[in-house]
């Protein structure tokens, strides 16, 4: 199924933030844009570092930018199509903190 990335203009507002992640967020873009996803384990064939989160929260972290970059999102799979929502977005810096308070189940930054 064909993968409708929502809240696209967070990530857009990201990189006008932060310009050196330009190049790796419009590649993740890319391959969101010619994914073709059956299953969450699909997700991490387009993306071999992504992260499933467990517990039922259909989360997933995205490395980005040789791992500069984590991206979490939560996914749904429809009937004709994937749906993504961003949730997230920071250096790995930002996740490992988020991470320390438990946070990357519960955010909704964007």
């Amino acid at each position: 199924m064909r993968v409708h990335l929502i809240k696209r203009q967070a990530i857009e507002a990201y990189v006008a933030d932060h310009a050196a992640s330009k190049r790796s967020f419009e590649y993740w873009v890319t391959a969101i844009k010619y994914a073709d996803w059956e299953t969450p384990e699909d997700i991490q064939q387009t993306f071999g570092t992504a992260d499933l989160l467990g517990g039922g929260y259909d989360r997933v972290v995205f490395d980005i930018g040789g791992n500069n970059y984590r991206l979490i999102c939560k996914y749904h799979f429809g009937k004709t199509k994937v749906h993504l929502f961003v949730c997230w977005i920071g250096t790995h810096a930002a996740y490992d903190e988020l991470c320390g308070h438990g946070g990357q189940y519960t955010v909704f930054e964007y």
